[in-house]
């Protein structure tokens, strides 16, 4: 379903620029083509460690990213080796699909497509994609902006200004980690408790 959705996302519609209509609008719905060149909500790494350039901060980050789905599919595999409870399985098994959606777009998606800047990308250009292997950007498209307010006058930092309650873009993917990670939140005694 992620990458479905992604493709679908990449060859029909150029990325949504600030200012410009959604491609839907259902006022708690909007679907929108953006591009996330970092971590969660665009943070890159380079902002925790500047001395980073652009292209040194995402081969990292994205290197990390590799190493932990590694890490995430030992763990699925040896509890699905152990018969661990299902719901841990299941768990882990979203926040493994999850992941690896996301890193097929930090690794491949730069090769395989053209840029989506004011146009529609190409998959696999004759010029190439528009950046190399592991630079890839995630695609996002899911927003649910629920509620918009402006901050009263005396509130420190954030006095006055508007703010919007899930204003983030996000995909499929990420939908799956926060899922796998609730379930291991909400059932966290059901499924690490004591043995009897």
């Amino acid at each position: 379903m992620d990458q479905t959705s992604k493709f679908l996302i990449k060859l029909n519609y150029p990325l949504s620029l600030y200012g410009n209509s959604a491609i839907v609008d259902w006022g708690f719905f909007k679907l929108l083509f953006v591009e996330n060149k970092g971590m969660a909500m665009g943070t890159k790494l380079n902002d925790v460690l500047p001395f980073l350039s652009d292209k040194a901060a995402k081969l990292v980050l994205t290197v990390f990213r590799l190493l932990a789905i590694i890490g995430i599919g030992y763990w699925l595999w040896d509890n699905i080796r152990k018969q661990t409870s299902n719901l841990f399985r299941w768990a882990l098994c979203l926040i493994f699909a999850g992941a690896l959606g996301n890193i097929i777009d930090s690794v491949f998606y730069g090769v395989i497509f053209s840029h989506s800047y004011g146009n529609v990308a190409t998959l696999f250009p004759d010029e190439g994609g528009y950046a190399p292997i592991f630079q890839g950007h995630v695609v996002d498209m899911l927003q649910f902006p629920l509620v918009s307010w402006n901050w009263p006058q005396w509130m420190p930092w954030v006095g006055g200004e508007s703010y919007t309650f899930f204003q983030y873009v996000f995909n499929v993917a990420d939908s799956a980690i926060s899922i796998g990670v609730g379930i291991l939140i909400f059932f966290n005694k059901k499924i690490f408790g004591q043995s009897k």
